[in-house]
């Protein structure tokens, strides 16, 4: 299963090149998965259990460029779930076409802000992802 939302791209976005900065895809991949977590009912800092997530790893792919007003629809799935730790994939595409402009992934791991140390994934979270990932009602 994936989250999908859509995302306008504001001038704010734009580099000296006249297309999507580099350091952009970043921003969009965190908040589809911002908004993934809240359809989930949870957020980055608080994903049961006195815990919360913290991002180890990513990735992107640049595949066209992306211009200011250009409306993307953002795609969020999860492509892994361990003991402590989920990847999300990302792929974004420009619409109304569904031309693909942009892919990359996260890589997380459960956290215990209070600690400052890795933790264990919630089990109600890891059902919440392995249901979201499976596509099962």
């Amino acid at each position: 299963m994936t989250f999908t939302t859509t995302y306008t791209v504001p001038i704010a976005d734009i580099n000296y090149g006249g297309h999507l900065g580099n350091d952009r895809p970043l921003a969009l991949f965190n908040e589809a998965r911002v908004q993934l977590l809240k359809s989930l009912g949870y957020t980055e800092i608080d994903i049961g259990g006195g815990r919360g997530i913290i991002m180890v790893e990513s990735g992107v792919r640049y595949l066209k460029e992306v211009f200011h007003n250009d409306l993307l629809q953002i795609e969020v799935a999860v492509s892994e779930l361990a003991e402590k730790k989920f990847v999300l994939d990302y792929q974004i595409a420009r619409l109304p076409a569904q031309e693909p402009v942009l892919a990359g992934f996260t890589v997380f791991l459960g956290f215990d802000y209070e600690k400052r140390a890795v933790a264990r994934l919630p089990q109600s979270f890891s059902e919440a992802l392995r249901i979201f990932q499976s596509d099962v009602p």
